[in-house]
């Protein structure tokens, strides 16, 4: 068969099976799989959200035909037999970020309207992954040979250390090449190191405030802080995005109202934890000992782009290097400020170490480097990910380039791999669709459409390679 008749089976599967994919993504939708160690036990490494997602992950799969494998809970994967033992790969991931707040949907389940799908994990990476599998259900059914074994790999630790794929790595081998249903379209080659660092304040003696308290998790722009302090509300100004609360017995609650944005795209959001800081040292609302830190910090929070606190860098791959302070809140008397930084290969860690160090070291405070990826990076002219550019330019017709990105995905874990969308950042949401990591997460039902059959004629393209380790 060739390309053509590839394309029109593949619209021929979605047409007939719209209902099933639907229901499969609701089924894992309908499950909280947020990392919660402190519930860990054997069989669910991650929490028990996460190994209920995986279990449901693979009875789809099984359900489909597939010869499954569940590694312990933390990770597992379906194979589609092929003439060798060569494997191709896809990788997804069912666990998702917490809900946080601003939902106007519910987040754990799947709500359809006007053509889009609304719930946590929808897009990141819930509703990718099964759109994926039935791609590779849809190419098992072909009349073709297939020279490699297709293996989707289902995760379960991706959105916080991706220790899954540690796990996956310790027993089994790479596929010859993987890619990832879990970021933008075209092709992405390239992914900038990823960077997590925790600052911790002194002690504060006699403190002015009480709480604070920003953001969810570290790689993303917190849409929402609130801090308590010790003032009168009648002596303080209105701000814009601020609410002002008189609390009795001289206290006040400020709380702020930003724009969630994800750390690989931090010019997207509003800090909600900048506008509280910026608010509490324009007004004096601290001693000297957090007014030390607070100017740090607004150093740190104010320059997505690094260049507040000294390492703002760019390279010819992946541009600027981007930075975020995720969440703040206050712990045994201390400031406890998290940072997610995506960076070029014109820096190392140990010089953003180094640079930070220095800072925290002369106000008092700690640093430390809690998360380190180094970036990744295969050629644009590569075999495969030419292979893949030409399914959607076929697809699609659309002329946009293979590209680098920001965001750490799956990829970046194997010895050779790319992530392949499903979002296409140039076609635009309505203003109640959200994105990954937000409220109000939602997904395209004619996107995750076109997706399923640029994965599916991929996926055949990739089958007629000579692939290195056959």
């Amino acid at each position: 068969m060739d390309r053509n008749d590839v394309v029109k089976a593949a619209e021929e599967y979605w047409d007939k099976n719209w209902p099933a994919i639907k229901g499969d993504i609701a089924t894992l939708v309908e499950i909280p799989s947020t990392e919660d160690l402190d519930a860990a036990g054997p069989g669910e490494p991650y929490g028990p959200g996460p190994a209920k997602a995986l279990a449901a992950a693979l009875d789809i799969a099984a359900g489909m035909g597939f010869e499954t494998t569940n590694c312990d809970g933390h990770i597992g994967f379906a194979d589609l037999a092929g003439d060798t033992p060569t494997q191709l790969g896809i990788i997804g991931h069912m666990d998702v970020v917490p809900a946080g707040p601003g939902w106007t949907f519910p987040p754990f389940e799947v709500t359809e309207k006007d053509g889009y799908l609304i719930g946590r994990g929808t897009l990141d990476d819930k509703g990718p992954s099964v759109v994926a599998l039935h791609a590779m259900k849809c190419l098992g059914e072909l009349p073709m040979d297939r020279r490699y074994t297709m293996r989707f790999l289902f995760g379960a630790n991706e959105e916080t250390s991706m220790a899954d794929v540690v796990y996956y790595h310790e027993h089994y081998d790479d596929p010859a090449f993987i890619f990832t249903p879990d970021a933008d379209f075209p092709t992405c080659y390239g992914e900038k190191g990823g960077f997590d660092g925790r600052i911790t304040s002194a002690k504060i003696d006699d403190p002015v405030i009480l709480e604070f308290d920003g953001g969810v998790v570290t790689n993303a722009v917190p849409g929402v802080a609130t801090a308590l302090v010790k003032a009168h509300a009648a002596n303080l100004p209105a701000a814009e995005r601020l609410t002002i609360t008189d609390e009795g017995d001289g206290l006040v609650r400020i709380d702020a109202e930003g724009v969630n944005a994800h750390a690989a795209w931090p010019e997207r959001g509003i800090s909600a934890i900048k506008l509280i800081v910026d608010y509490l040292l324009a007004n004096n609302l601290c001693n000297e000992q957090e007014r030390a830190f607070l100017e740090f910090d607004q150093k740190l929070v104010s320059h997505t782009d690094g260049s507040g606190v000294g390492i703002a860098t760019a390279d010819e791959y992946f541009g600027p290097l981007t930075v975020v302070g995720g969440t703040i809140h206050i712990e045994d008397g201390r400031f406890v400020q998290t940072m997610d930084s995506r960076w070029p290969t014109s820096i190392t860690s140990d010089e953003i170490i180094d640079i930070m160090t220095k800072q925290t070291d002369a106000i008092g405070a700690t640093f430390e480097n809690t998360l380190l990826m180094v970036p990744f990076l295969v050629k644009p002219d590569d075999p495969e990910i030419q292979a893949l550019q030409n399914a959607f330019h076929e697809v699609t017709g659309d002329d946009h380039q293979p590209f680098t990105i920001g965001g750490g995905t799956y990829a970046r874990e194997f010895k050779k791999g790319a992530s392949f969308g499903v979002n296409m950042p140039w076609i635009p949401n309505p203003d109640w669709v959200g994105g990954e990591h937000g409220p109000d997460e939602g997904v395209a039902i004619d996107l995750l459409r076109t997706s399923f059959i640029i994965y599916v004629l991929g996926l055949y393209d990739l089958q007629q390679l000579d692939l290195a380790d056959e």
